[in-house]
């Protein structure tokens, strides 16, 4: 199973938090593969400079346990197509969201969030 993880996702994750256990329990299968979209990274940079923690130890962990996705300028042109009509039933949908749609229907595959945005959509994997 292939699995794209949200930022929200990694955060629960580098807490140790209950909802951070279900990307643990997930990583110790070898039948699942992971990605994070490149634009997740400045999330987590920015996260971690908040909440002072070491971006270099959070940006080893991901990189260990997934495949960092490149984006590419089509990728970006498709996000702003994917946010316009996701605004129209979720306010406040953001650009990196809709990039995590684009690379979902690219990779055939599962989001890991716990992102308000993406509750109800299809194949979210979503942490409560």
């Amino acid at each position: 199973m292939l699995y794209i993880i949200d930022t929200y996702a990694w955060v629960e994750y580098f807490l140790g938090s209950a909802k951070g256990e279900v990307l643990k329990k997930l990583f110790e299968s070898e039948k699942h593969r992971f990605f994070t979209a490149e634009c997740c990274l400045a999330e987590i940079k920015a996260w971690s400079l908040q909440n002072n923690k070491d971006f270099d130890v959070l940006f080893k962990i991901v990189r260990a346990n997934c495949t960092i996705l490149p984006l590419t300028e089509h990728n970006w042109i498709d996000a702003a197509s994917v946010r316009f009509e996701q605004r129209k039933e979720r306010k406040n949908f953001g650009m990196i969201d809709a990039i995590l749609l684009v690379k979902q229907k690219e990779y055939s595959c599962n989001i890991i969030t716990g992102d308000k945005h993406f509750k109800g959509l299809k194949d979210i994997i979503f942490l409560e």
